[in-house]
């Protein structure tokens, strides 16, 4: 079950490669959510989306870390108890909340990371797994009555670190098919800087999806990404200079996704620079906006994010110059945000996502009260 590696790759590349780093800082935590009142649906004019890192279910750290590691004899139980892990952050019930979530909220678009696709054939060790996340996802939102198409969906790597287990995972935009033509141009690619192959059956890459929508009339671009976790902001910075060159001038564009750094960093800059604003920081200045990370098994009672790494960038939104048009709330980060896991109460998600609601400048002017704060 070992992974042979000449280069002998450090346990946090393979790691923080397939999931977003967990370290944090100590500031408190923001507290909002989007309520049922605040659907898109009573929002004419306005354009909803969400971004939501669904969240692989385990801190493949421990796996990788024994697996590279000279003991021979820890490969097994850190495989084992991964497995364990999995099944108590348990990700069909999981969907079902962020079905709730993208129900309640009612966004135009959603822009999703971490959908995996999950197979985990150790039998007779451990039962067989086998998860896919986006029909998950999909059949919890028909239950609801909600049409949610895919536009657009990138795989970024596709692993297989020890015999018996594999990963692949993709970007996803879902769309309300109600409510938002797609097209002409959809884009799905990755990036042409990515962090490449690591170990045998480990290649690891990164994109985006990129669509064209027409909501109440307005043409506009929407972006969503994971950049990557792994190695130095200059990675990161490349990725999202890639990103912007793709977005181009569009003079309505929205940019979603979970982008590992954190504000001020280059990485945010080389997309503030591009026009965009950052709709939590115009929106809500005075407050941190935390949105990573929950603990890996998401047996935490109170938040424990501490980082703000996901994003709403608009551009084409706001009237007053650095300003923007609309709300952007938080969702999953709130102790009734949980909900009944196999063992314990667990969050939909490691992350917590963003809600933004906007109007186009291009639309009429009527609701002077919806410029917030």
């Amino acid at each position: 079950m070992r992974i042979p590696s000449p280069a002998r790759a450090s346990p946090h590349v393979l790691a923080l490669a397939m999931a977003c780093d967990h370290s944090s800082s100590t500031a408190p935590v923001h507290d909002s959510a989007v309520s049922p009142s605040e659907s898109a649906l009573d929002d004419a004019g306005r354009v909803t989306v969400m971004t939501r890192n669904m969240y692989l279910g385990v801190d493949v750290n421990v796996v990788i870390r024994a697996i590279l590691s000279p003991d021979l004899t820890d490969d097994l139980p850190a495989l084992l108890a991964s497995v364990d892990v999995l099944t108590r952050t348990d990700f069909p019930t999981r969907a079902a909340a962020l079905a709730d979530e993208i129900a309640r909220a009612r966004p135009h678009v959603v822009g999703l990371q971490e959908v995996d696709d999950v197979v985990i054939d150790i039998r007779p060790l451990r039962p067989l797994v086998t998860l896919s996340f986006l029909p998950l996802l999909r059949a919890e939102l028909a239950a609801r009555g909600l049409n949610y198409t895919v536009a657009g969906d990138v795989t970024n790597f596709a692993v297989a670190p020890v015999l018996g287990v594999r990963v692949t995972d993709h970007d996803v935009i879902l769309v309300d098919a109600d409510r938002v033509a797609v097209g002409p141009s959809v884009i799905a690619r990755r990036y042409s800087v990515n962090i490449g192959p690591i170990a045998p059956g480990v290649t690891i890459g990164r994109g985006w999806v990129q669509i064209q929508a027409t909501i109440d009339g307005n043409d506009m671009t929407i972006a969503s990404t994971h950049l990557e976790a792994l190695g130095a902001s200059a990675l990161r910075t490349a990725q999202a200079r890639e990103l912007m060159e793709s977005v181009g001038d569009a003079p309505l564009a929205l940019v979603l996704g979970d982008f590992n750094e954190e504000p001020g960093s280059p990485t945010h800059l080389a997309i503030t620079n591009s026009g965009f604003i950052d709709a939590w920081q115009s929106l809500h200045a005075l407050e941190p906006g935390f949105t990573c990370c929950h603990l890996p098994d998401l047996s935490n009672s109170e938040p424990s994010l501490t980082r703000r790494i996901d994003y709403v960038f608009a551009r084409g939104f706001g009237k007053a110059e650095n300003g923007i048009k609309g709300k952007v709330s938080l969702v999953g980060d709130r102790p009734n945000d949980r909900v009944t896991g196999a063992l314990y109460p667990i969050w939909p998600s490691d992350h917590a996502g963003l809600v933004g609601r906007f109007r186009p400048d291009v639309a009429a002017d009527t609701d002077a009260l919806w410029i917030t704060p």
